[in-house]
C-alpha cells in the first residue's frame, strides 16, 4: 500500500490490514476445521495459498516500490514503476480469484471481502477501484445467499462493509495529500532557509570587503601616494641640486606616512585576528584555550612552552590557534580522551605546535571530512596551513591515541654579510656629501 514516512498513522494502517488479512484467514481455517464437510480439504488448501500470496504480493511489492523511488536515474524509475503496477494488478487478479473460489467453498470467507476493498481502493485507479468494489460487494452478497439464502442482513452487511471501506479509504487519500503537501512544505522551507543563509554570507563577506576596501583606500592608500609624491619631489631636489635639508624634509615626511601606512595596516591585521590574539601572544592564547577546555569538557588539557620564542606573523599565530582550536574540538567531541596535551616548540628554524590525546584513536586513511561553512576542519585546516608554507601530520590508530603536529619555519632574518661574502658598497662619501650639503658630481 503506499504509504508516507512523513506519518507513523500510514505505518500503522498498513500493519493493521495484513493483521486484518491473517486474522480472517486464520478464522476461515478454524471454521473449516470445526464445521467439517465435504469442502472442508479444499476450503483449507485454498485459504493457505490466499494467504500466501498475499504475503509474496505484499514482500514484492514493498520491494519493487522501493526501487522505483530510490534515487536513481529516470529510466531505472520508469522501468521500476512499471514493473510494480504490472505486479500490483497481477497479485490483485490472483487474490480476487482465490476469495472467489474459497467464499464458495466457506461463507466465513466473505469476510475477506472487507480488506479487499481496501487493496481495491489504494492500489488500483478510482476509474478502476469503485467498479471492483461494487463486483466484489455483489459476490459477497451472492455467496452469503448461496450458503445461508438471501436476507436482509446478507446484503446490507457487504453494503455497508463497502461504504466503511470507501470512506476510510477517502480519509486515507485526504491524510496522503496532506503530508505530501506538508512533505514539499518542509523542504521549500529547507531550501529558503538554506538561501538566506548562503546570501546572508555573501552579504556579509561583501560588507566586510567593503569595510576594508574603505580602511585600506582612507589609510594605507592615501599614504602610499603621499609617499609617492614625496619620494618624486625628493627626486627632483636632488636632481635639481637642491640642499640636504629640503630633501631630508621630504625624505623624512615620507617616512613619517610610511609609518603611519604601517600602524594603519597593522590595526586593521589585528581586526582580522582572532580575538583571543589581540594584546597576547600565541602562548597565552593557547593556555586560555586550554583552560576553557577543561573547564567547559572536564577533559584535562595541559599547555608546555619549550624554547626561545620569536616573532610570529599574524597569519601563522592565527593558524596555529585555529589548529589547536578544532584538535581540541575533535578530543571532546569523538576521542573519549581521559587527556589532551598542547605543546608549542620553538625551535633553531621552526615552531612546532603538537596536540595530543590517549582517546579512542582513528583510520586518518579512512577519515573523510568535508569542511562546511568556513569550519576550521582536517580538510581546511591542512589547506590553510599549507597555503601559508607549513605542514599538518597527523598520526593516529584505534585505540592508540591521536597526535596532531603542525609546523610553521621560523621567520628569514636578513643574513649578516660574512668576511668571504662580496663587500658592500662603500656608502661613506655619499653620506660626507650629503652632510656637507653638496652633490657628488
Amino acid at each position: 500500500m503506499k504509504h508516507s514516512a512523513l506519518s507513523p498513522v500510514f505505518t500503522g494502517l498498513q500493519l493493521g490490514l495484513h493483521g486484518l488479512v491473517t486474522a480472517l484467514i486464520a478464522l476461515v481455517i478454524v471454521r473449516s476445521v470445526s464445521v467439517g464437510g465435504p469442502t472442508m480439504s479444499a476450503a483449507l488448501v485454498f485459504a493457505v495459498v490466499m494467504l500466501a500470496t498475499y504475503t509474496a504480493g505484499a514482500v514484492v511489492g514493498g520491494r519493487l516500490r522501493r526501487t522505483a523511488t530510490a534515487p536513481s536515474d529516470h529510466g531505472a524509475a520508469a522501468t521500476g514503476a512499471r514493473r510494480g503496477r504490472s505486479f500490483v494488478l497481477a497479485w490483485l487478479v490472483f487474490l480476487s480469484v482465490e476469495w472467489v473460489v474459497l467464499v464458495l467453498l466457506s461463507p466465513d470467507a466473505a469476510y475477506l471481502v472487507f480488506p479487499l476493498f481496501f487493496l481495491y481502493l489504494h492500489l488500483l485507479p478510482r476509474a478502476v477501484a469503485v467498479p471492483a468494489v461494487v463486483i466484489a460487494t455483489l459476490s459477497a452478497i451472492v455467496a452469503i445467499g448461496l450458503h445461508a439464502g438471501f436476507s436482509v442482513g446478507g446484503v446490507v452487511g457487504p453494503l455497508v462493509g463497502a461504504a466503511v471501506a470507501v470512506a476510510i479509504g477517502l480519509g486515507y487519500e485526504a491524510l496522503a495529500r496532506e503530508a505530501a503537501e506538508r512533505e514539499r512544505l518542509i523542504a521549500d522551507l529547507v531550501a529558503a532557509r538554506e538561501e538566506l543563509a548562503r546570501r546572508g554570507q555573501e552579504a556579509g563577506k561583501l560588507a566586510e570587503r567593503e569595510r576594508l576596501a574603505a580602511g585600506l583606500h582612507d589609510t594605507v592608500a592615501q599614504a602610499l601616494s603621499s609617499i609617492q609624491l614625496l619620494l618624486h619631489a625628493a627626486e627632483r631636489s636632488a636632481g635639481e641640486g637642491s640642499g640636504t635639508g629640503q630633501l631630508r624634509s621630504h625624505i623624512g615626511l615620507a617616512r613619517d606616512a610610511a609609518a603611519t601606512a604601517l600602524a594603519e595596516t597593522r590595526s586593521l591585521i589585528d581586526e582580522l585576528s582572532p580575538p583571543a590574539l589581540v594584546g597576547a601572544t600565541i602562548a597565552d592564547a593557547l593556555g586560555r584555550l586550554a583552560e576553557t577546555t577543561t573547564a567547559e569538557s572536564g577533559t584535562p588539557v595541559a599547555t608546555t612552552v619549550t624554547g626561545d620564542a620569536f616573532v610570529l606573523g599574524t597569519p601563522v599565530t592565527t593558524a596555529l590557534l585555529r589548529a589547536a582550536q578544532s584538535s581540541l574540538a575533535n578530543v571532546v567531541r569523538h576521542a573519549g580522551a581521559t587527556r589532551a596535551d598542547v605543546t608549542l616548540s620553538y625551535l633553531d628554524g621552526e615552531v612546532i605546535l603538537d596536540i595530543d590525546d590517549d582517546g579512542a584513536g582513528f583510520d586518518p586513511a579512512t577519515v573523510v571530512e568535508r569542511a562546511a561553512g568556513g569550519s576550521f576542519g582536517m580538510v581546511s585546516m591542512r589547506r590553510r596551513i599549507t597555503e601559508l608554507g607549513g605542514a599538518v601530520d597527523v598520526r593516529s590508530a584505534p585505540g592508540a591515541g591521536t597526535t596532531v603536529t603542525v609546523r610553521f619555519a621560523a621567520p628569514t632574518a636578513t643574513p649578516t654579510p660574512t668576511p668571504d661574502s662580496t663587500p658592500a658598497p662603500d656608502t661613506s662619501r655619499e653620506e660626507a656629501t650629503m652632510r656637507d650639503g653638496g652633490t657628488d658630481a
